[in-house]
C-alpha cells in the first residue's frame, strides 16, 4: 500500500484521508491550523440545484451524485443532516425573475424545481416576509460543516508539520493556496457570513434574492424549545487582500436575511467571519494528477506522485464525500484515468 501524506486539514483534506485510511493506506495529514479555512465559514449547504447557474451544468451533476452519497457518509461520522429542502425566493418582481430562470434551466437539466406562490411558500415557511413567489428543491439539504470537520477530525490525526519519512502520493487539499507550479491554478474569493443563534429559526435552507443580491439562510439542527444557529452569507468578492469582513458586505447580509425573514431581528449575532473560498478559472475543482513539474521547496522528494484536490469554490462541503473516493480511486489505481472535467491537467 502506498504511503499518503495530505496536506490541508479542511473537510476536502480530511474526506480524502478518513477514505484512503478505510482503504488501509498509511495516512499522514499535514496542517498548521486544521479546519481553520473555507471549512470553518461554510454554511453547509448540500444544494447542488441553488447553486448552479448558465455554464455550469457539469457541476450540477457532480453535485447531485455527491449529495447522493451524504446521507450514508452522515450516519457514519454520526453527523445530523437537515433535510427538508430548500426554499428559493425573490422578494420582489425583479428578484422572482432570477427564481424562475434558475427554475428553468433546473427543468431544462431534468432537475426537480416546484415552483409556488408567495402564500405557498408562506404555509411552508410562516415566517418569511412578503416574497412574491419562488421554489421547492425538495431533494437539497444542509449539514453543519464544523461537526463534520469535528467528526473526521478524531477519526484522523493531524500534524503540524509533515514526518521525517519519504511518501509515495502526496494529496494537496489546501483550498485556495497551491504551492509553485501550481499557485496560479487557485485564486481567493473571499465570502463573508454572519451567525446568529435564536428561538425561531426557519424551518429549512432559504435561499433568496433581495434587490438582486443573493442571500442565504441556514438552519442548524436543534433540539425542541432550544435556540438554534442559524447561518447568514454569503458576499462574494474579488480581492488580493487578507479574507476580512467588511462593514458593506455585513450590512448587505443582515438586511436582506431581515426582509426575507423579519424575525431573525430579534436573533443574537454570535460570529461575523470571512474566509477566501478556493477558485478556479473554469469555476470546476483540481482533482487528480498534479500538472507536470514539483512544488518549490516544500515537496517530499522527487519520488512521490502529487494529487491535487482544490479549487472547489463554493462546493466543498457538497463534494467532500466525491472528492475523497476519486482521490483514494486513483491512489489504489496510478494507471486510473481522473474525472475528465475535473483533471487539473486540463489548465496545462
Amino acid at each position: 500500500m502506498p504511503r499518503v501524506r495530505v496536506r490541508g486539514a479542511g473537510i476536502v483534506g480530511l474526506a480524502c484521508a478518513d477514505e484512503l485510511a478505510r482503504r488501509g493506506h498509511e495516512v499522514e495529514v499535514v496542517d498548521a491550523r486544521p479546519g481553520s479555512g473555507a471549512s470553518r465559514a461554510a454554511a453547509g449547504m448540500l444544494s447542488p440545484s441553488s447553486e448552479v447557474w448558465h455554464g455550469e451544468e457539469v457541476l450540477l451533476g457532480l453535485g447531485a451524485e455527491s449529495r447522493a452519497a451524504w446521507p450514508a457518509w452522515a450516519a457514519r461520522l454520526g453527523v445530523p443532516l437537515h433535510t427538508g429542502g430548500v426554499l428559493l425566493v425573490g422578494l420582489d418582481a425583479g428578484d422572482l425573475s432570477q427564481v424562475e430562470r434558475q427554475a428553468a434551466l433546473l427543468t431544462r437539466l431534468g432537475a426537480a424545481a416546484e415552483p409556488l406562490g408567495g402564500r405557498e411558500l408562506r404555509r411552508l415557511e410562516p415566517g418569511l416576509g412578503r416574497v412574491t413567489g419562488g421554489a421547492l428543491l425538495r431533494d437539497d439539504a444542509a449539514v453543519d460543516p464544523r461537526a463534520v470537520v469535528a467528526a473526521l477530525h478524531e477519526r484522523v490525526e493531524v500534524h503540524a508539520d509533515p514526518g521525517p519519512g519519504p511518501c509515495d502520493v502526496e494529496v494537496w487539499a489546501t483550498g485556495a493556496w497551491l504551492p509553485r507550479p501550481w499557485r496560479h491554478l487557485v485564486r481567493g474569493v473571499r465570502g463573508e457570513v454572519v451567525r446568529l443563534r435564536c428561538g425561531d429559526p426557519p424551518c429549512r435552507t432559504v435561499r433568496g434574492w433581495v434587490a438582486g443580491a443573493p442571500t442565504y439562510v441556514v438552519p442548524r439542527p436543534g433540539s425542541p424549545g432550544t435556540a438554534v444557529e442559524v447561518v447568514v452569507g454569503a458576499t462574494s468578492e474579488e480581492h488580493d487582500g487578507p479574507p476580512v469582513p467588511t462593514l458593506g458586505g455585513v450590512h448587505r447580509l443582515l438586511d436582506g436575511a431581515r426582509l426575507l425573514l423579519p424575525g431573525l431581528d430579534r436573533a443574537e449575532v454570535v460570529e461575523v467571519l470571512a474566509r477566501d473560498r478556493p477558485a478556479t478559472a473554469d469555476g470546476l475543482p483540481l482533482v487528480g494528477p498534479a500538472p507536470q513539474g514539483r512544488p518549490d521547496g516544500t515537496g517530499p522528494g522527487s519520488g512521490a506522485r502529487h494529487l491535487l484536490a482544490a479549487g472547489h469554490h463554493r462546493h466543498g462541503v457538497l463534494l467532500a464525500p466525491l472528492t475523497a473516493r476519486l482521490i483514494a480511486d486513483l491512489v489504489d489505481d496510478p494507471a486510473a484515468d481522473p474525472h475528465p472535467a475535473l483533471d487539473p491537467r486540463r489548465t496545462s
